[in-house]
């Protein structure tokens, strides 16, 4: 637990943060570590690693938290949390799912950017405050009719997870070497999106094989931290990995992306935020998972940038020779890069702040909200 009221002070504001994946405290450490000494404010943690077998979905908490630098103690069971009241909830996932019995104020904060939008929907309304990516997604939004009077704030905040790829470089040889590879050769990243018919699941093992008979780049390989299939991918590719080939086990992607030269992607929003890098991404193409985005109600864009910020690859050859292609002439798609990012992120860099400000602000801490923190009007 962070925050202790002084003898004359009133109680600290309490504050909520749940959710089911890695991916979703990621999103909110940064702001986390920015208010953890606020002595008005006192952090609690709760939800836990969802599963669902025989159709019943539970969330087991033991291990979800350790990674992180929190007291143990302000870790709480779901059951728990929903017998408690806090003034404010802050959430990286879309549902209300793990809302306590009450709370004052709740805070989305979106855990991801990916151009299938499956965050741009009426269920987000449920929050008081959005603190929405950049103009990009206040479009999105818009078109959906759902910024409306009288109902949730929609504030343009930035996306605090996306700070990191704009602030102190990284040693990127030295990070290199510490995933046992070889620096002075170009590192790939691939990172596929969790859903249905991913390109992991589609073709991954031969595209990973592909890669190593080429022998002359390392690949970082990041399965994604919470797939719609269960599927131990640690496991099943243990037996590729080899002096240029290493699986990523840490949870946070983010030091990965800024070490890669190049991005092998399919849906995920690793790739938009990569946009801010300004570096080369191949795309492997996952009609059927695509199909499936649409199927689900989500408004997919593939048109205004999509994969455009980079090249489809069909097969796993057509991926070989993309790379080399793409390594050989970086700047290709510069232009379309650097326009998603203007885009997508609302000044990057800032939204660490400006989403704390926001928090302190739904716990009544803040009468007024920062001056550059746009209030998005109907």
């Amino acid at each position: 637990m962070s925050g202790s009221p002084g003898m004359d002070s009133p109680p600290p504001r309490r504050i909520l943060f749940a959710g089911y994946a890695p991916v979703h405290f990621l999103c909110f450490l940064p702001v986390y570590q920015r208010l953890a000494r606020d002595p008005e404010l006192q952090f609690w943690f709760s939800g836990g690693f969802r599963r669902k077998e025989s159709g019943a979905v539970t969330y087991q908490i033991d291990g979800f938290y350790d990674p992180y630098p929190i007291d143990p103690a302000a870790v709480i069971p779901l059951d728990q949390a929903r017998q408690e009241d806090f003034d404010v909830v802050v959430c990286a996932h879309t549902s209300d799912s793990m809302f306590p019995r009450h709370a004052t104020r709740s805070v989305q904060i979106f855990h991801g950017v990916s151009f299938k939008n499956f965050a741009v929907r009426e269920k987000v309304l449920v929050y008081d405050y959005l603190c929405i990516p950049g103009r990009y997604h206040e479009e999105r939004f818009r078109n959906q009719n759902l910024i409306r009077q009288g109902g949730s704030t929609f504030l343009l905040t930035g996306f605090p997870k996306a700070d990191n790829l704009v602030g102190s470089p990284l040693d990127r040889e030295e990070f290199i070497r510490r995933q046992h590879l070889d620096p002075a050769l170009p590192t790939l990243l691939y990172a596929p999106t969790g859903g249905k018919k991913n390109s992991l699941e589609t073709m991954g093992r031969e595209v990973i094989s592909a890669i190593s008979r080429h022998g002359r780049w390392n690949l970082l390989i990041k399965p994604h931290d919470h797939p719609k299939k269960s599927i131990d991918w640690f496991t099943k590719l243990s037996d590729l990995e080899n002096d240029r080939i290493r699986l990523v086990h840490d949870r946070d992607i983010m030091d990965y992306l800024r070490a890669a030269d190049l991005l092998i992607s399919d849906a995920s929003s690793v790739a938009v935020e990569y946009t801010l890098l300004d570096r080369p991404m191949v795309f492997i193409d996952v009609p059927k998972l695509l199909k499936n985005v649409i199927k689900r109600g989500g408004p997919l864009d593939l048109d205004t940038y999509g994969r455009k910020i980079g090249k489809v690859a069909h097969t796993p050859s057509e991926v070989v020779a993309i790379v080399q292609r793409s390594l050989a002439d970086p700047d290709e798609e510069q232009r379309l890069r650097r326009a998603m990012a203007g885009h997508v992120f609302f000044d990057p860099g800032g939204a660490v702040e400006r989403v704390a400000a926001v928090v302190r602000h739904a716990a009544g801490l803040q009468p007024r909200l920062p001056a550059d923190i746009e209030v998005l009007m109907p």
